[in-house]
């Protein structure tokens, strides 16, 4: 366009440098004015030094410096082949190249040579677009070679998002132990760590001889603590390729103590795998509802999902039976149970010592091992392998002291030493080694002052009396090293630290809430629906959802809840959100 200036017009040709170009070119068609040939064997290619010079500072340094090929009327490229740089020639004067399967890694390879760096970066863009589960780990070894980050991380990208794919693969039974390592330890592989080992265990028998003798550090890759404790049990525990390792033996005995052991472990540490390493990054948590009366009061069969990335519910496949006051806890990060409660039918309603277990993964609910007593109003709580249920009201609508622990390897149900006193809606929650019951209230609906501790490993309960505790129908949950007992009747909020046995009170909420629910994700407690006592002294259903921040001691709404709920259950799950087939 155009421009006025003070001094005149400001004339601009837009179509001046491609026109300028063209004409290059059909000089250079027609060997006028060329200077110099640039030559793959055989092959000439006469162009003009001048233009090869102001292309790239590849032919600048060669044409305009004290080199020989300055002087020389002729000009040897040694590594590409003459069709190659017939289309590198064309690039100069045109600037447009067609690439294709055929020709991208030569073209690539030139580019790179002759510092052309947005051809370089134009083949790279074309091969990421083929980028495919069964290729990325062999694009990766290419951009290694070439040198080329941008294809690099996005092969990478493609192979960490879509390792099952990956792992069924030829391209990974050809990785070097090195490069096996970096991709099986990468805190961005969106993988099950069943499929982890079983990437392992395929890419070691692929070269049984030769591969052997990397097995320990590269199974040291395998995040063993979040490997569901059955397929520990029947896969790994006693492979017989990992037990002729001494030193994989040593890890697996440390493993099996860790899972399966109620007693507490101590083992070399050079040798004892990550407990303590965070899940992959690709592992997100969940928030879960389940069961409860809502809107109207009504058992509700309703099981919702909250993704706090996204802040949206989802409707999951509903509870087999409406059930009043049942209990439900997360083993194995992503499986639930539920446990007990009133099965409420039509006309009447039955006492169930049913177990009912939800998989996250198949969105899918399946009868389990019943309890072996029926009850209801009961809490229960999970620790490593097991489940404890504890207390509730019985047939004869008797409180009931009792528990009972099931062994979810074995299968099994088990009574265990029943509590010192038999009480109701306590708050509980696990930790080292210890269940802790607070709180709670008798069959005539008083208060109960107590701590009631059990000792796991050993079978054995105490009690100790606190003016602190009047806890009834809240939740508790395990924030970092302190127990929290949330709510209650009150608006009170009680850090609890088993290792002083001191409480600390932290920010009130905003109501007085009881029958709510109450998780933790990412060190952060939410609270959900409940009951609440207005300032009147009404009790009002909530669909409150908030968000208390031990750091900072504040609360925060993270909005409603899809309906006013209380009753129910309110879990953390966790999991790799699913990933949709490679395009």
């Amino acid at each position: 366009m155009d421009q006025d200036s003070p001094d005149g017009l400001l004339f601009k040709d837009h179509d001046f440098s491609s026109d300028l170009l063209r004409q290059l070119n059909v000089l250079r068609q027609n060997r006028i004015l060329t200077d110099v040939s640039i030559c793959a064997g055989a092959w000439e290619a006469p162009c003009h030094r001048n233009v090869l010079a102001c292309s790239s500072p590849y032919f600048r340094a060669m044409f305009c410096n004290n080199f020989r090929e300055s002087r020389e009327a002729k000009v040897q490229l040694k590594g590409i082949d003459s069709t190659t740089l017939d289309r590198m020639v064309l690039y100069v004067y045109t600037g447009e190249v067609h690439i294709t399967a055929e020709n991208v890694l030569p073209l690539m390879e030139a580019a790179s040579m002759l510092q052309y760096p947005k051809l370089f970066e134009a083949c790279s863009s074309y091969l990421q677009g083929q980028l495919t589960p069964s290729n990325c780990l062999g694009m990766i070894r290419l951009s290694e070679i070439l040198s080329c980050e941008t294809l690099k991380k996005k092969a990478r990208e493609v192979a960490l998002t879509y390792f099952p794919e990956v792992a069924a693969s030829a391209d990974l039974k050809e990785l070097c132990a090195l490069e096996l390592r970096d991709y099986l330890g990468d805190d961005g592989l969106c993988g099950e760590e069943e499929k982890v080992f079983e990437a392992l265990m395929v890419w070691i028998k692929h070269d049984l001889q030769a591969r052997k003798r990397y097995m320990q550090e590269l199974f040291k890759q395998v995040r063993l603590q979040y490997i569901h404790p059955a397929f520990f049990h029947h896969f790994i525990a006693n492979d017989a390729l990992l037990q002729s390792s001494p030193s994989c033996q040593t890890i697996l005995e440390i493993a099996k103590r860790q899972m399966f052991s109620l007693y507490s472990t101590t083992s070399a540490p050079d040798l004892q795998p990550p407990w303590h390493v965070p899940p992959r990054n690709s592992y997100q948590d969940f928030l879960m509802l389940l069961g409860g009366r809502k809107d109207n009061q009504q058992t509700t069969r309703d099981v919702l999902l909250y993704n706090p990335q996204t802040d949206q519910w989802q409707s999951l496949a509903k509870l087999p039976t409406r059930l009043y006051k049942a209990s439900a806890v997360t083993l194995h990060r992503s499986t639930v149970y539920v446990l007990g409660g009133m099965a409420v039918g039509v006309g009447k309603s039955v006492l169930s010592r049913k177990v009912y277990i939800f998989s996250l993964k198949f969105n899918h609910w399946r009868l389990g091992q019943p309890m072996l007593a029926a009850r209801y109003s009961h809490r229960s709580t999970a620790h490593k392998n097991f489940i404890f249920s504890i207390g509730g009201v019985g047939e004869g609508q008797e409180v009931m002291s009792s528990m009972e622990r099931y062994d979810s390897i074995s299968n099994i149900w088990e009574s265990m030493a029943s509590m010192p006193v038999g009480v109701l809606h306590p708050a509980v929650a696990v930790k080292d080694q210890r269940l802790y019951l607070f709180g709670g209230e008798d069959i005539m609906q008083n208060p109960v002052r107590l701590i009631q501790v059990y000792h796991i490993s050993r079978n054995t309960w105490f009690k100790m009396e606190t003016r602190m505790i009047k806890n009834v129908c809240a939740p508790a949950v395990l924030l970092g090293e302190r127990i929290v007992i949330v709510g209650g009747y009150t608006r009170r909020i009680l850090a609890y630290d088993p290792q002083s046995n001191k409480f600390v009170k932290c920010a009130d909420m905003r109501d007085r809430r009881m029958h709510h629910g109450a998780t933790v994700m990412g060190n952060k407690l939410y609270v959900t629906g409940g009951r609440r006592l207005t300032t009147d002294c009404n009790i009002e259903d909530s669909a409150s959802f908030d968000c208390y921040d031990p750091q900072t001691d504040t609360w925060t709404s993270q909005g409603q809840l899809p309906h006013k709920l209380f009753d129910h259950a309110c879990l953390t799950l966790q999991c790799i959100p699913y990933t949709s087939p490679f395009p």
